[in-house]
């Protein structure tokens, strides 16, 4: 879940690298990795914290309504997506649930952002155990627990619906919403946080340990975001432009070794080593993509 993301942050925002945001993996998840993120981040953030003013440039102004037609299309997918999850909850179909699941939040991760803007819905779509009140708790990882703990969905009918009409309600946002210019940069380096003060530390898939797919996603979007914004860029520093292609490559190379046919390997079977090139190829691009406001500020 991304916490306290505010879109439309106007002209004037932060952009940081806040890999590991000392968060403590969770026993077993790779601890290892998580605290080299974590002091990669002490050591870069000084560094890489800027604050730059964003202006609204005709090029900016095209980077938000692609970046905005790429949220909605995402919704979109997501809202599709969901349906079918439900359905296969509500139905009782474990097996069919499961295999459902992960691809499903692909196009909630991709979109993180932008969606954990939007009021509440991120808290009632996207909490894990723990980030609210047992009372509150609902949404993908309530069924989630329920599907690998337990290995059933009964008692979930309700939670079910619930997420249905969430990612519905959020449909409704998303179309009449306005991106500001500054939104694609945020949403990129965002998404890439997400990665390391989340995902990393394989804390946010704790049951299905469907990790890979989140953090493929939250990559996509942070790509997709990027690239509304790479013509702008272009402009004003194409060597950063090919920096940032480069490191995107990079860390995609380190992740092709995971993929199992049109998905990923649970990420259990990554060892600390593996998990801590993952996290240092996620910095390696967060740093020039912090940059990103810098070059098109005001």
């Amino acid at each position: 879940m991304l916490e306290k993301f505010v879109l439309g942050v106007g002209a004037v925002l932060a952009v940081a690298v806040v890999a590991g945001c000392g968060q403590t993996a969770p026993q077993g998840s790779g601890g290892e990795a998580g605290e080299t993120a974590a002091e990669t981040t002490a050591e870069t953030t000084a560094e890489t914290t800027a604050a730059t003013e964003v202006g609204s440039t005709p090029e900016l102004e095209a980077a938000s309504e692609s970046y905005g037609e790429y949220v909605v299309d995402e919704t979109e997918d997501l809202v599709d997506a969901t349906d079918r999850f439900t359905g296969a909850v509500i139905s009782g179909d474990v097996e069919r649930a499961k295999r459902l699941y992960a691809p499903t939040r692909v196009h909630w991760e991709r979109i993180e952002p932008v969606a954990a803007s939007l009021g509440d819905l991120d808290p009632k779509i996207d909490a894990r155990e723990g980030d609210v009140p047992e009372e509150e708790w609902g949404g993908f990882h309530r069924i989630e627990q329920a599907l690998w703990e337990e290995n059933t969905t009964e008692g979930q009918e309700e939670y079910a619906r619930v997420l249905m009409a969430d990612v519905e309600a959020l449909r409704t946002e998303v179309e009449g919403l306005d991106l500001e210019p500054s939104d694609p940069v945020v949403g990129s380096i965002e998404l890439l946080n997400e990665v390391s003060a989340g995902k990393i530390t394989g804390e946010e898939e704790r049951y299905s340990h469907t990790d890979l797919y989140s953090i493929a996603a939250n990559i996509e979007g942070s790509e997709a975001a990027f690239r509304s914004l790479e013509p702008a860029v272009e402009g004003e520093d194409p060597e950063l432009v090919q920096e940032i292609d480069d490191r995107f490559a990079d860390l995609y190379a380190t992740l092709e070794p995971y993929r199992d046919g049109d998905g990923w390997v649970p990420y259990t079977e990554l060892d600390e080593r593996e998990r801590r090139e993952l996290s240092q190829s996620v910095d390696a691009l967060a740093e020039p993509l912090s940059r990103v406001g810098q070059v098109l500020q005001a």
